[in-house]
């Protein structure tokens, strides 16, 4: 199959041949996981979902046209399944079944359209939120982060000649490539793309995934993005995602079940999947919290994903808990996915290697890693910390506390709030660069 010239197509972009989001698909494959869970157990909860954008000094409605950003989330609002793409997802094997999702579902997910958002200008940044059902609100949430992140790498890049966009590609080409010389280097290495949410473009991506197939084989064991596992012959990879606990902590009637919120998930999810699927998210509202109160029986699921602790630190921890409850670490994973560069790869692989399993999900400084590329410097090419996570549920205030306080979100008071029910152990805040 012929490889597109990324910097030849960059430079003639028309919004026929490329549209930011071109298919309901180009998602990560546990939103399709979790959003069969909402629709199957909580079909009538409200959640919103809102824009956060951590890096302030980045005044993103002064770097993208705010009519190019409406045109971009109105076609993807145009989007619905094709028949192709349905019978793939019915047919498809994921993680060893063959019917992971059901018939029912597969027939109200044929007439799925993501709904209505809320834009405006507040001074230099854009409040972009998705109100609605949760059923719906929650499929907002990777397109919408694909498209504000693609516009400003197009708006960093519209002033370049195709001399400049050839020489700024071949660079980040070979940045890319000597990180997989690198990482070939690691044996028995698991790797996958986690680079969906905060990609220079949907072209890089892709170019990113067929190059990391070819050049890693085997040790490359798939992508998060459902459409490239698709179209790449590639395993659809991913489990859960915060938004979970969060909103089943909102919903909580009382401090009891808020502090049960975070096993309550666990056994939703089970009563779906099950296997390679039982992979715990720990961090929610604190990981020594979640530790400490954690029932017997999640230390029989299959692993964890320390997601905002460092790697050596967040997989000790669980490597001593799972010790403590006599389980022997060398049967679990530890999955790792937190703003990873090759150096924390490789820390992490050679410190962990024959203790536990081990996973990688590579994401931002995969997919959107162009700096020093540019043949002059252009900040707006760097990538920053951008997300979009639920801040209400039936109306009522969400939270996320995380390992790294920089990473918490929601209203301060409720912060607080959740501090006093769950604690502050363990949290240690770090920048957060992606």
């Amino acid at each position: 199959m012929p490889k597109t010239d990324i910097a030849r197509r960059v430079y003639n972009h028309t919004w026929k041949l490329d549209p930011i989001v071109r298919s309901l698909l180009d998602t990560d494959f546990y939103k399709l996981l979790m959003l069969q869970m909402i629709w199957g157990l909580y079909p009538r909860v409200d959640a919103t979902f809102s824009l956060i954008n951590r890096k302030h000094t980045v005044h993103l409605a002064e770097e993208i046209d705010e009519g190019e950003l409406r045109a971009q989330l109105d076609h993807a609002r145009t989007l619905r399944f094709s028949k192709k793409e349905m019978i793939w997802l019915a047919g498809n094997s994921f993680y060893g079944s063959k019917q992971i999702f059901s018939p029912e579902f597969l027939r109200w997910l044929e007439d799925f359209r993501l709904p209505d958002y809320h834009l405006e200008r507040t001074g230099g940044q854009y409040e972009l939120t998705f109100p609605g059902r949760w059923v719906e609100t929650t499929m907002w949430e990777i397109p919408a982060l694909a498209i504000i992140n693609e516009l400003r790498s197009r708006a960093a890049l519209r002033d370049y000649g195709p001399f400049t966009l050839d020489v700024t590609y071949a660079r980040a080409k070979a940045k890319m490539w000597e990180k997989v010389e690198r990482l070939k280097r690691l044996p028995d290495l698991r790797i996958s793309d986690f680079g969906t949410r905060r990609r220079h473009s949907f072209l890089w991506q892709r170019w990113c995934v067929e190059a990391l197939k070819e050049g890693l084989g085997d040790n490359f064991t798939g992508t998060s993005n459902v459409l490239l596992a698709m179209d790449n012959d590639l395993e659809a990879l991913g489990t859960n995602a915060h938004e979970l606990p969060m909103v089943l902590a909102a919903l909580a009637p009382n401090e009891e079940a808020l502090r049960a919120a975070p096993y309550q998930v666990l056994q939703d999810w089970e009563s779906y999947y099950g296997g390679n699927l039982k992979i715990v998210l720990p961090d929610a509202f604190g990981t020594d919290a979640f530790l400490r109160d954690a029932p017997d029986w999640v230390a029989d699921w299959t692993g964890f994903r320390p997601d905002s602790a460092p790697e050596i630190e967040g997989g000790e921890r669980i490597i001593r808990w799972w010790q403590e409850r006599g389980r022997d670490p060398r049967e679990k994973l530890l999955i790792f996915s937190d703003g990873l560069d090759v150096d924390a790869i490789e820390g992490a692989y050679n410190h962990f290697s024959g203790r536990v399993r081990m996973a990688f999900g590579w994401g931002t400084n995969l997919t959107n890693d162009f700096a020093g590329c540019s043949p002059f410097p252009n900040p707006r090419l760097d990538p920053i910390s951008l997300v979009c996570k639920v801040s209400s549920a039936d109306g009522r205030p969400a939270v996320k506390l995380s390992d790294n306080p920089e990473k918490a979100t929601g209203d301060p008071k409720e912060i607080a709030r959740y501090l006093r029910i769950f604690g502050d152990k363990g949290r240690v805040a770090h920048e957060v660069v992606v």
